[in-house]
Formats: structure tokens, sequence, C-alpha cells
């Protein structure tokens, strides 16, 4: 049996119509997985209902609320037992589930996730990975992009722990490489507080990672390093820069080959190459960003999502749950010491 993940089926623009057809795809490439789908038990049934090859494999708890977009995270807080964004994370807080996936706000997924499941000995902030496109022959693990505007150096150390350890599962490397985002390449660049989270990393010996010192985010789709590290802040504008970026590229292409008779010739001839870009660009592809560092994985899937693009974050899911992410993060924390900073 494989691992039983807990679903948010009301998350998300699309609602139960993509999470359902999202399960059922994810079903349809392994069938050894079970679902509970949390959410308005009419709608979610109604959905199933259009998939009968799956529709006795999956459970169904009724939830009477639901988190909307605009609710705040102190707001969610005091609903989590009746929505079902809040049931889907209780079902991993008591053990009936492996993972839990949602679509829906981000905020509140985050603060209900913390509060009920805690996070790790040994971590002070839970971080936000997600994985980024490269050029080399692995995406990027990249955290923390959003979650903690204001980091310390151990902040930092921490979670440069937690996404090596994801990196590991899904690479299948022992000693993925690790860098800090920086304004340069140099040791005496940047602030001090990652000069001191470099030091750290350099000190800690007995770490499953290789620390690389730092990258500019101008490197981050050449697949030379594994993991980036960054706070929040930083991460998140690197992110969405990053995202823009290749929309902008995709709408100049468009204009570009639709411009004139011959530039829609010329479209015609590189449709292969055309194609093959938008694939490497397409967000679905490596939709599934992970909250790391809580005793408990909880999945956050795109709000405007396809279904190949929530199968792909229920993947996501599944891979840290066999991974056994949170035990891998715990057992690292607990084999190492390292000075704290400016420790004389």
């Amino acid at each position: 049996m494989g691992p039983c993940l807990a679903i948010d089926a009301m998350g998300g623009d699309g609602g139960p119509a993509i999470a359902v057809a999202g399960v059922a795809l994810a079903l349809s490439r392994d069938p050894t997985m079970c679902f509970t789908l949390f959410g308005d038990e009419a709608a979610v049934r109604a959905e199933t209902a259009r998939h009968r090859e799956f529709a006795n494999r999956v459970s169904i708890v009724h939830s009477p609320d639901v988190i909307s977009g605009e609710d705040k995270p102190s707001q969610a807080i005091r609903r989590a037992k009746t929505t079902s964004m809040g049931m889907a994370i209780g079902a991993v807080k008591e053990g009936m589930a492996d993972a839990a996936i949602s679509a829906g706000n981000t905020g509140a997924l985050m603060s209900m996730a913390k509060v009920a499941l805690r996070t790790i000995p040994g971590i002070d902030r839970p971080a936000l990975a997600a994985l980024l496109p490269t050029l080399g022959a692995h995406d990027l693990v990249m955290l923390d992009l959003g979650a903690n505007t204001e980091c310390d150096a151990r902040n930092l150390f921490q979670f440069a722990v937690m996404g090596a350890a994801y990196a590991r599962i899904l690479h299948e490397t022992e000693e993925p490489t690790v860098r800090l985002l920086n304004i340069g390449t140099e040791e005496l660049k940047g602030t001090e507080t990652l000069r001191e989270a470099a030091a750290m990393l350099r000190a800690a010996d007995h770490l499953p990672l290789r620390f690389d010192g730092f990258a500019e985010a101008n490197s981050l789709g050449r697949g030379e390093t594994d993991v980036i590290v960054s706070d929040g802040f930083s991460g998140n504008i690197a992110l969405k820069t990053a995202e823009g970026t290749a929309r902008f590229i995709g709408d100049l292409l468009r204009r570009s080959f639709t411009s004139s008779l011959r530039s829609k010739f010329g479209f015609m001839l590189s449709k292969p190459a055309i194609t093959l870009l938008r694939k490497g660009l397409d967000p679905n592809l490596r939709n599934g960003a992970v909250f790391l560092g809580l005793n408990g994985t909880v999945v956050k899937s795109h709000g405007s999502t396809s279904v190949e693009g929530f199968a792909n974050a229920i993947e996501v899911a599944t891979k840290l749950a066999r991974g056994r992410i949170t035990d891998r993060i715990a057992a690292d924390l607990a084999a190492i010491t390292v000075p704290e900073p400016n420790a004389a």
C-alpha cells in the first residue's frame, strides 16, 4: 500500500473539479495510493461520479466550511476544525494521512499547519520550498520562498539542512550541493547574516551536503547546484522575477511569431522547439511547494493549477512521504553540532 494523502478538495480556483480529477490522474499513475477528500460532500461526490474507475477507492469526509482566498490566517486558525483545509491538516496530525495537499490560501495553510503540526525539534521556523527548472540534470530546490521575510544565520543554516534533505529524496543523491543566495560569489560579499550562515555551514563537517559558497540570482537556472537557500523576502522576489521573465519570454515569442506571414511560417518550422520551451517553463510541471520543518508533510499547490499540475503536487507529497522527509531532517539535526553565529 502506498502513502495515504489528505486532500483539501475545496481549495484553489478549480475547487472539487480540479482536485478530484487530479486525484484520478494520480491514481492512474500509481494505483497503490489511498486518498481522503475533505470538502462539501455533495460537490465532491458529484465530481467523483465523473471518474467511476476510482470512485470506490477514495474516502470523502464532509467539511461544513471553506477557507477563502480573502480569509486572514488568524480567522483560518479559529475555523480549522470545520474547514476542508484544516481537516486535511488535522488528518496528518492524527496520523490518519501521510501528507496533506491544498491549492487554497497560502497564508492560511501555513498558519494552520504551524499551529497543528508544530516544528521539528531543532527547527526554529518552517520554510517554503519549491522546484525551479534548470539547464542541468535536475530541478533546483529553493527555499525560503516567502514564509520568513527576516532570517538570522541560524535560520538559514536550518533551511540548508532541510533543503538538502529534500534534494536527497528528490535527486536520489547522498550529498547535494548547497549555496546561499547573495549579491556576489566572493566570500566577503553580502550581509553579515549571510557570512555567518556560510561560516556555520563550512564548520558543519558531518552534514550530508556539500556547501559550495554563494550564488547570484542570475545563475539559478544553470543547474550548477542542487539547493539554493535565502531568506523569504529575497527568495520570493527571485521566484516572482523568474516566473515573470518566463511569461515575458512566452508573450514575446507569441507576438514575434504572429507579426507577419513570414513569422508565422517560421513558427511552423520551429514549433517542436517552441513546444519544448513551453514545457520547460510550464509551472504545472513543477507544481507543489512544501512547508519543510514541520512534524508532518503539507504541500501547497498553485491556486490556478491544471489537473496535471494538481497530480504533480500529489507526486511531490508522495515522494516526501515515502522518503520520510521529517525523519531525515530530524536525524540530520541530531547528528551534528555546529558553532552558534559569532561564537568565540
